[in-house]
């Protein structure tokens, strides 16, 4: 089975992309390297726990309402713990974290993860 992600996913995905790439840039000039690689790591860790999302959702089909639902709630439930897990390793391991970085990131490329509701299917 091929697992193909829906133009709204796709969307947003680039502009999580674009919106990391420009915290990078941005941080960067600001803190350095380790200001760039906080944001990269925020937007990494929003982006990751939301394809997981994604292809748990959409792995198989729905056959009925119960099914659906109980798809979209273990997604996101494995989105909040790869989210979770990611901001905690990074906040542990990473000694040099800029941390409004990351959270600044993190934030605006979940914040646009949402607008997938907004983007047109066709």
């Amino acid at each position: 089975m091929s697992f193909a992600l829906s133009r709204p996913i796709r969307t947003v995905l680039r502009w999580q992309l674009l919106a990391t790439a420009l915290g990078v840039v941005a941080l960067g000039a600001l803190a350095g390297a380790h200001g760039a690689i906080s944001a990269a790591l925020g937007g990494a860790i929003s982006m990751t726990g939301g394809l997981a999302a994604a292809w748990f959702a959409l792995r198989k089909p729905a056959h009925d309402a119960a099914t659906a639902v109980t798809s979209a709630l273990i997604a996101e439930g494995l989105k909040v713990f790869l989210i979770v897990a990611g901001l905690a390793a990074v906040f542990v391991l990473y000694k040099n974290v800029v941390a409004i970085g990351l959270i600044a990131t993190f934030a605006i490329t979940t914040i646009l993860f949402s607008m997938a509701l907004f983007v047109k299917e066709t």
